[in-house]
């Protein structure tokens, strides 16, 4: 289980527990000797295992929200500004603290990202606030994900370690073999319940490069013709997870909780905004469901490309260590965009957290469900 996040001193089971636990830091110490966020490194718990994540009950917060949004978009503060990145996709907003907001401006928030995809906060507190109010602030959401395979922050499983740097290249090494860097995909989409939102904060950032990169899954099924729309409704795809389970542990990381594929529905309904959105990607998605193969290779291969090239679709995000994005998995896709010298100590290091709550069995045209 994850650490107790109580404020009850431990049971002399649980010190015992936390002492004969497995750490591998996925850093070198010395080169982090002075880095402040030193606590937020990269390690892999190597004996906590999970069970497989069990269905539960979710309500999305943006149900109760103010479609308005009153309480977070009209303040009558000069310093806040909000700004759309895109058209279509993608809002930036300054002058406003995550770490504060209500009850109320949550709930509308959380009906903002699900209508603009991201939300890109500037100037933000989030990274100071400590674990356990950012992990509060997550769960207020939602219930929180935890990946199965990948490193995480000491003290907080549930947080993924978002790490690449000349003393741990093995982001940059998944993608040598490519052409490019970049892989697109929805947060572990494989899940039976994938996520809804994520939260992503960077500690350390290249002076240039790094960005990150979305696209819009609700234009993206909007710009294909009504032929293809009514096929897609009653097709179900294979989001599976076995993959990168299986490239773990060649590389000899641990698997914390065994690996899981699901049958999602190709086009997604989002539960509160009602907007119909394509929910596959390159990074998860293997077949489609009732096509023969060659069939099925086509069609993904098709929309595969459509929600990568599309740049009149998409929003890319330059950070700074005082950001904080927030996006959906429910109509989005991104990316990371490693574009600068990972092998460089003064120019190569980007590093944060990323905080992800699961949401709804998700739900297609019609009524139709994933299956397992």
């Amino acid at each position: 289980m994850a650490p107790s996040t109580t404020e009850d001193a431990p049971s002399d089971a649980e010190i015992s527990n936390i002492a004969q636990l497995k750490i591998h830091h996925a850093y070198n110490k010395e080169q982090h000797s002075s880095y402040k966020y030193s606590h937020y490194l990269p390690i892999h718990d190597e004996t906590t295992t999970f069970p497989p994540t069990e269905l539960f009950e979710y309500s999305d917060r943006g149900l109760k929200a103010d479609k308005a949004k009153p309480h977070l978009l009209d303040t009558k503060n000069p310093s806040v500004r909000i700004t759309k990145l895109t058209p279509r996709i993608g809002t930036e907003i300054t002058g406003i603290q995550l770490s504060k907001l209500t009850e109320e401006q949550k709930d509308e928030l959380s009906l903002l990202i699900a209508e603009r995809g991201v939300v890109v906060f500037r100037d933000q507190d989030f990274k100071d606030i400590g674990v356990e109010k950012q992990k509060e602030f997550g769960l207020s959401f939602g219930k929180l994900h935890v990946h199965p395979v990948g490193a995480h922050v000491e003290g907080a499983i549930e947080f993924h370690n978002i790490y690449l740097g000349p003393d741990n290249l093995y982001r940059a090494q998944r993608r040598s073999s490519k052409l490019t860097t970049t892989g697109y995909h929805s947060d572990v989409s494989y899940e039976h319940q994938p996520p809804a939102l994520t939260i992503l904060t960077l500690l350390a950032v290249p002076a240039t490069g790094g960005d990150t990169g979305w696209t819009s899954q609700v234009a993206a099924y909007e710009r294909l013709s009504d032929p293809i729309k009514k096929l897609l409704h009653g097709l179900r795809a294979e989001h599976s997870g076995f993959p990168q389970a299986d490239n773990a542990r060649r590389d000899g990381k641990f698997v914390r909780r065994e690996p899981v594929k699901s049958d999602h529905p190709i086009v997604r309904v989002h539960p509160v905004t009602g907007e119909k959105a394509l929910f596959v990607n390159p990074g998860f998605t293997k077949t489609i469901i009732g096509l023969k193969e060659e069939e099925s290779d086509a069609l993904l291969k098709l929309l595969f490309n459509h929600i990568t090239s599309s740049q009149d679709i998409q929003v890319r995000v330059k950070w700074d260590d005082r950001t904080v994005s927030i996006w959906d998995n429910r109509v989005t896709a991104h990316t990371a965009i490693s574009d600068y010298d990972v092998h460089s100590q003064e120019e190569g290091l980007r590093h944060g957290f990323r905080i992800t709550t699961l949401g709804e069995r998700p739900v297609g045209v019609d009524g139709l469900e994933s299956v397992w």
